[in-house]
């Protein structure tokens, strides 16, 4: 059967209360920009509870593609609608179930299968409820093909029959990634490496609504044209679920060569983090952003126990730090960034400045107090550095 329309579920969005239709029209914004990149023509509208996308000369592979990378779909469901005719009538009860019986005959030329029959009345005007609706439709579903048995425990086929502003008939629901519309819970900023977690902790704050800018710390000569590339690209993976990206890459090269002279070579990582996190808080009040949204995860590596993590975090005043994949095993995040494709642009074997300039030996468990004391060895040129930095910011507009 050829399928023009899709019945788009959600989950959280219908909990909202008062504030619903501000998430549904996120959801619809959403919907239109990734069908936007997609061949064929779309029309997305919602009514009462349910978001409709009717499709005209479309690829059915490429439209599910696209709205599984929206956040806040749950399930996408090939459908057969069926509107109102011109006094606002839907399909009487033969109406109804004939329309399920030629649906069944179209979705599966082999009906040795069994089924059963949801059916959801919301139009009240119809005799029959929902019970009895269901009861009618399966009726007919066997008297047109005999060969087909009825399991209401565990049926191969379970059809959807939704009596509503419209009539919708569904048998497949196409899992969604779930979350909540981006730009529904404000914009964060996303400090990208080249490496797995980060990506990932990005589409996981983003799943939750979150708009995302992202940074970059570039250490040329240390780092090639390649490693900032790949860095862009995983971005890029990001944005195909956030949209747009504006990417910022900052020269750190300077500064980390000054830690690197001035300070205990077990601290580097430490301290070279915590002047990251200052310059991507910097970067983040300047973007309106609402936090900081890092990939650690404790004890990962030195730089994320717990003792580490207070020293880097201490720096940002002003907002929070979110660490969407703060107690995930690796394996956790290594899955993630398959799903998402990004993992195999993760490994490409290009350095960041972080894995060039760290210590054979880094420290564990940073105490605060001597890492600010130690900091203070940098007093004479920090801070014409990090406005060097800032002033130097590359953007990079990641479309999509």
């Amino acid at each position: 059967m050829q399928y023009h329309a899709f019945v788009i579920k959600y989950a959280e969005i219908g909990v909202k209360g008062k504030n619903r239709y501000i998430f549904e029209d996120a959801l619809v914004k959403q919907i239109k920009r990734v069908l936007a990149k997609c061949d064929g023509e779309f029309r997305i509208s919602k009514v009462a509870g349910r978001v409709y996308v009717e499709a005209t000369g479309f690829d059915f592979d490429e439209t599910v593609s696209a709205l599984q990378r929206v956040f806040g779909i749950t399930g996408i469901c090939p459908a057969v609608t069926i509107e109102r005719d011109g006094e606002n009538n839907l399909p009487d009860v033969d109406g109804v179930c004939k329309a399920v019986v030629d649906f069944v005959d179209g979705v599966y030329p082999d009906k040795n299968r069994t089924f059963k029959v949801k059916c959801r009345r919301v139009d009240k005007s119809y005799p029959m409820d929902s019970m009895e609706m269901a009861a009618e439709i399966g009726g007919r579903i066997l008297d047109a093909y005999p060969e087909m048995k009825v399991d209401v425990h565990d049926p191969q086929i379970l059809i959807n029959v939704e009596i509503r502003e419209k009539l919708n008939i569904f048998s497949e629901i196409i899992p969604g990634p779930g979350g909540m519309p981006i730009g529904t819970a404000g914009k964060a900023m996303l400090l990208l490496s080249g490496g797995i977690d980060s990506p990932v902790a990005g589409y996981m704050i983003a799943k939750r609504g979150v708009d995302m800018e992202a940074v970059y710390f570039n250490a040329p000569p240390y780092t090639s044209e390649m490693a900032k590339q790949k860095v862009v690209d995983l971005a890029g993976v990001i944005a195909k679920y956030t949209g747009n990206i504006k990417l910022h890459v900052i020269n750190f090269t300077d500064i980390q060569m000054y830690i690197y002279e001035k300070c205990p070579h077990d601290e580097l990582t430490i301290i070279m983090r915590r002047y990251m996190m200052k310059i991507a808080d910097i970067l983040a009040a300047r973007s309106g952003c609402m936090g900081l949204v890092t990939g650690e995860s404790i004890g990962q590596v030195a730089s994320q126990t717990m003792q580490s993590l207070m020293c880097t975090g201490e720096v940002v005043k002003d907002m929070p730090v979110y660490r969407p994949l703060i107690a995930f095993d690796k394996q956790d995040i290594v899955d993630i960034s398959v799903k998402i494709d990004a993992y195999e642009t993760s490994i490409l074997p290009y350095e960041d400045c972080c894995t060039i300039f760290v210590a054979k030996h880094p420290v564990t468990k940073p105490r605060l107090d001597i890492i600010e004391r130690h900091e203070e060895d940098l007093a004479e040129k920090i801070d014409e550095l990090v406005q060097i930095a800032l002033d130097t910011d590359e953007v990079i507009e990641i479309k999509k």
